[in-house]
């Protein structure tokens, strides 16, 4: 047996397709285009390039995008303002502030003061709250591109299946359990204190792993015929590559995995592209509902 890989790279092209077709029919009937702005403060390397990914998808997508690149010594009231004044421009339908910001700036009051409406990383306790209770809100990108995958494959209803999500994190853990709540799986959330954690996972018919260590989930954990989402991305030592070189892995044996799982995401390719397409559709959704339209069906 040998598991179907799960071409994350594909799905979130297709997903990015939609998000076009949605974006020009949203110009059409709101007279003006969808608007994504992302706040970089500091000149840290990795974020300057998640943030000219995130520029280049918004404007492939037919979506206006507003960058705003501050220094690393900008006060912490100077970003607060420009957040207040971002959530009252009416051009702007979503906000993202990339993390981590530098010290001493606050992430977390900085993330509170976005409108939970533009709030297109789904990291307000408004939000929170609202997946929490079932209400319509805005989901983190992350477990919104897993969810989108897990549909694909299952269904959308998940009556019957067990789901297991190791990590219990507000970024991912917890939302991606409330969803497959939200589907009728019967989930359990495990973590770092978990008691027999491999033996959980093998009775787990949908199994979500996002702890940051390096193909933990092994071959006996898998239980035949599951579904595996591996949201861990870690570089390694790679000897064989020659010397100093490294080779990014996830959080599950892969190799190990694919000989017991029906289908599983590889990394690199599997979540991570569908974490920027999550971005642009949670974007075009709060655009949406700012302008009081309803997405269209094919949505």
């Amino acid at each position: 047996m040998s598991a179907e890989r799960i071409d994350g790279i594909a799905f979130a092209a297709k997903v990015r397709a939609r998000i076009a077709c949605l974006a020009s029919s949203f110009e059409t009937r709101a007279g003006r285009k969808a608007g994504l702005a992302v706040i970089l403060v500091g000149d840290d390397a990795a974020s300057q390039v998640y943030v000219g990914a995130k520029h280049k998808a918004t404007r492939e997508a037919g979506m206006a995008s507003f960058e705003h690149r501050l220094p690393a010594d900008t006060p912490q009231a100077d970003l607060i303002a420009l957040v207040k004044k971002l959530n009252a421009d009416p051009a702007v339908d979503g906000i993202l502030c990339q993390l981590p910001l530098p010290a001493p700036i606050d992430g977390d009051a900085v993330i509170q003061t976005i409108d939970p409406d533009k709030d297109v990383d789904g990291l307000t306790i408004i939000n929170a709250g609202r997946l929490l209770s079932g209400l319509p809100g805005i989901v983190p990108c992350t477990p919104l591109g897993c969810d989108m995958m897990i549909v694909d494959r299952l269904g959308e209803d998940l009556s019957g299946k067990t789901a297991l999500v190791i990590g219990r994190s507000n970024l991912f853990g917890k939302p991606m359990g409330q969803l497959l709540l939200q589907r009728n799986a019967t989930v359990t959330q495990a973590h770092s204190r978990t008691a027999d954690l491999a033996g959980e996972a093998a009775r787990a018919d949908i199994l979500v792993v996002a702890v940051g260590r390096a193909e933990m989930v092994r071959q006996e954990w898998i239980k035949p015929g599951a579904l595996v989402i591996d949201v861990g991305i870690n570089r390694i030592d790679a000897p064989e590559r020659g010397a100093g070189k490294t080779r990014l892995v996830g959080d599950v044996a892969y190799g190990e995995a694919e000989t017991r799982a029906a289908a599983i995401t590889p990394v690199p390719g599997g979540v991570g592209p569908m974490t920027i397409a999550c971005l642009l559709d949670n974007t075009i959704t709060a655009a949406h509902r700012r302008e009081g339209l309803t997405l269209p069906d094919a949505a």
